[in-house]
């Protein structure tokens, strides 16, 4: 027998054969798609204890955000415009201004904003910035993993080390006083592997850990002497060792053009496990090193890097490259919505080759769900709507006045919904949403928490100030 069954629904398999079954049913039965195929066939051999009505519904596998950042959910527009403040922000919070309510209370928030938007699965990065991470001690990740198990949804939380030179200053809040702590990369990469053995492959799969080692770019390199850029090298190799060490995921935020080329020819940490975000303006030859290794890309489109310079995520594509999207979380100036991530990326590449043909719809929603998978190492689990796979599922209610009239319901899903249409959520089996009410945690104790935390960071950084509105923001061109 069934556990759940969606009904007479739109379905968006985006299996091998990418099915689109028009009044169809997915039945499921524990964690697990038991049956996909027409209602008439599959609700009679698949009788279950809950039933959801899917008429005027597109169902579609859970949707997948390939790279964010833990704790930007709570310092999202501080600065107004103002990157470089809103960079030493980040530097101060997750260092010296942040406890564990606070990555607690951020993951939460986050990780509800991704379950009213479809989003069963995300990486986030346990930090930000230039390469900040909060792994001076186990107990930050620990919250956001503890945050994550009870909302219900799918993380991957990628930890490593802050940029070097080490050591580097973090300080612990959890008696209430200040107590400031030296951390060497030593110790981050024993919190890594600490957090790696306790959660990695838990809560059935939905809580999983991946490495990170920060991006050598021209930047550091040019400004470092002879040790420390061997010490930088050394790090990233060693990052690199233990993600292949666990079989798991090894990322890097912010490669542009170089990095790869210097990822090559210096260090030897490009692999099919390897899922590179930004990934902008990479030469013909960095492209084909990618290809030939099976590196995996995270395309951020609407990511400041993405102003920067130019993801050739098509052309990358075009040579076989894995790319799948990501949001770069919601700081400074964005959302969890992979529909909004879709339509932007759909946008962006057509403005750059002047050509609407240019990613068409389908592709993009490849982007955020099986191609998302294979970045991920997981399509064998997720990504579609397959039998056997994990049950992670959304419903999208089309019975909008944007997404009418009730035809072409791929070009409608894509083109024209938002995160507010997903009506339904299923995560590892598990009713996690419906009728846009969240069932695991009280969404208003979620915003509550989420606010504390954040007035306790301004009192610590005294930053208030950049919650100003900026005299240029209005009247102006330019901030």
């Amino acid at each position: 027998m069934a556990s759940l069954r969606i009904d007479n629904a739109t379905i968006v398999t985006m299996d091998p054969a990418r099915r689109v079954i028009e009044d169809g049913t997915v039945a499921i039965a524990g964690d697990r798609i038991a049956a996909v195929g027409p209602t008439a066939e599959i609700a009679p051999a698949h009788p279950a204890e809950t039933v959801i009505d899917g008429a005027r519904m597109a169902v579609l596998p859970g949707l997948i955000d390939v790279h964010a950042h833990a704790g930007h959910g709570l310092i999202k527009t501080m600065g107004g415009g103002n990157g470089t403040l809103w960079f030493e922000t980040c530097g101060e919070v997750y260092t010296v201004a942040s406890d564990t309510h606070f990555w607690r209370a951020e993951a939460a928030l986050a990780g509800l904003e991704r379950l009213k938007a479809g989003v069963t699965t995300g990486i986030s990065l346990l930090g930000g910035g230039d390469s900040v991470m909060r792994t001076d001690e186990t107990l930050y990740g620990e919250a956001h993993l503890d945050a994550i198990r009870e909302l219900g949804i799918r993380v991957v939380l990628a930890v490593g080390s802050t940029r070097p030179p080490h050591p580097w200053t973090y300080a612990n809040w959890e008696t209430g006083e200040r107590r400031d702590i030296t951390v060497s990369f030593e110790r981050q990469m024993e919190t890594c592997e600490a957090l790696i053995r306790a959660y990695h492959g838990r809560d059935g799969g939905r809580l999983n850990l991946c490495m990170l080692s920060p991006t050598l770019r021209s930047e550091h390199l040019d400004a470092a002497d002879t040790a420390l850029r061997e010490e930088m090298m050394r790090q990233a190799r060693e990052a690199s060792r233990i993600a292949r060490a666990h079989g798991i995921v090894f990322t890097q935020d912010g490669h542009k053009q170089g990095t790869v080329q210097f990822a090559q020819d210096h260090l030897g940490i490009l692999g099919p496990e390897a899922l590179l975000s930004h990934s902008t303006d990479f030469t013909d030859a960095e492209i084909a090193i990618c290809a030939a290794l099976d590196v995996k890309i995270a395309h951020n489109p609407s990511a400041v890097a993405s102003i920067w310079g130019r993801c050739r995520a098509i052309e990358m594509m075009d040579a076989g490259i894995t790319v799948a999207i990501g949001s770069d979380a919601t700081a400074p100036d964005r959302s969890g919505d992979m529909f909004r991530h879709m339509q932007q990326g759909m946008h962006y590449h057509r403005r750059h080759f002047r050509d609407p043909g240019v990613l068409p719809p389908g592709k993009a929603l490849e982007m955020v769900t099986i191609d998302a998978a294979k970045a991920l190492g997981m399509d064998q689990d997720i990504g579609s709507l397959e039998v056997g796979k994990k049950a992670d599922v959304i419903a999208v209610d089309l019975a909008k006045p944007h997404l009418y009239p009730l035809n072409m319901p791929l070009y409608r899903v894509v083109c024209f919904a938002n995160g507010a249409d997903v009506d339904t959520v299923v995560v590892n089996g598990t009713l996690l949403m419906q009728g846009r009410k969240a069932l695991s945690v009280d969404e208003a104790r979620v915003l509550d928490e989420a606010q504390k935390a954040t007035e306790t960071m301004l009192d610590r950084t005294g930053r208030r100030a950049l919650l100003e509105t900026p005299p240029t923001f209005f009247g102006a061109t330019r901030y």
